[in-house]
């Protein structure tokens, strides 16, 4: 069974930065994208980012200029870095693959928790 591990996520203070890891094994062999999800409480899970094969990334209007994800291929991780947190983003925060074959269908990891509070 493929694990999704996230990990980075603490409190930080608001206009602070963060980088949150994802680590999936098996990720970059077998050419997969990835998602990075959060979720705050008492609310729906919200798209955050991806990043294609290929290396081409996007985001969500509401993180565009603060956020940005990349890869790490010889590790098999994705890093989401934030700056210039703000409340809002407090959220646990979880990483999907993407695509198919392989890529597709795995289990949601455990999250990592991002408080932005002062």
């Amino acid at each position: 069974e493929v694990q999704l591990v996230e990990s980075g996520g603490v409190l930080v203070q608001p206009g602070g930065s963060l980088r949150v890891s994802c680590t999936v094994p098996g990720f970059t062999s077998n050419g997969c994208g990835m998602h990075w999800y959060r979720q705050a409480a008492g609310k729906q899970r919200e798209w955050v980012s991806s990043i294609s094969t290929d290396g081409i990334t996007t985001y969500a209007d509401s993180v565009k200029g603060r956020f940005t994800i990349s890869k790490a291929k010889a590790e098999d991780t994705v890093y989401l870095q934030m700056n210039s947190l703000t409340p809002e983003d407090t959220a646990m925060y979880s990483c999907k693959t993407t695509g198919g074959g392989w890529c597709w269908g795995h289990a949601w990891g455990q999250g990592t928790q991002v408080t932005v509070s002062s």
